[in-house]
């Protein structure tokens, strides 16, 4: 699980970063954390908290961070040989804790050692889920402590950030979801 350790530092950045800007949306922090512990996906999250501070609207939402995630579905189809043999419930639990961090890094792994499976899979999974909901908690936490950073301009610098990192990941975003 050492090997998670780099990814999951960027994540809780990240993650701090994102829940300082749903508090200053109005997000509660037990809210960030819930959210963060169920959808575990970091671009689902940023839209869904964008949309919901435009307007209440639920199913917009939902449709944009489910486009969003569409890429899931080519990742899962990748870990039926992992998980091949496993309980339901241990395929669910992988399938929900897994996300590019940790399965980037596992198909790596296995690609040098055609040993590493499910286990890896499932603990730097566990590693990076848990980083990324506490990062983004304590970050909702803090975020409800600080003035309106739209009050010094500093609104946009979530969306740059997001976009950076995105690019630097080599998801590109769809305009559609930018503006």
């Amino acid at each position: 699980m050492i090997t998670i350790l780099p990814l999951a530092a960027g994540a809780a950045i990240y993650g701090f970063a994102f829940g300082l800007l749903a508090a200053q949306v109005g997000f509660p922090w037990w809210g960030v954390a819930l959210m963060s512990s169920l959808v575990h996906a970091g671009s689902s999250q940023i839209v869904a908290v964008e949309q919901f501070a435009a307007s209440p609207a639920v199913i917009g939402a939902a449709l944009a961070s489910a486009a969003l995630n569409l890429r899931y579905i080519g990742i899962v189809a990748s870990l039926s040989d992992i998980l091949d043999g496993l309980p339901l419930r241990f395929k669910l639990l992988a399938i929900h804790i897994t996300g590019d961090e940790n399965w980037a890094l596992t198909m790596s792994e296995r690609a040098k050692n055609p040993t590493i499976g499910a286990p890896f899979l499932i603990g730097s999974g566990i590693v990076m889920i848990s980083v990324w909901t506490l990062s983004t908690s304590f970050g909702a936490i803090v975020g409800s402590n600080l003035p309106n950073l739209e009050e010094f301009g500093l609104g946009f610098a979530f969306t740059a950030a997001f976009i950076a990192w995105q690019e630097g990941y080599g998801v590109g975003i769809p305009d559609c979801f930018l503006g």
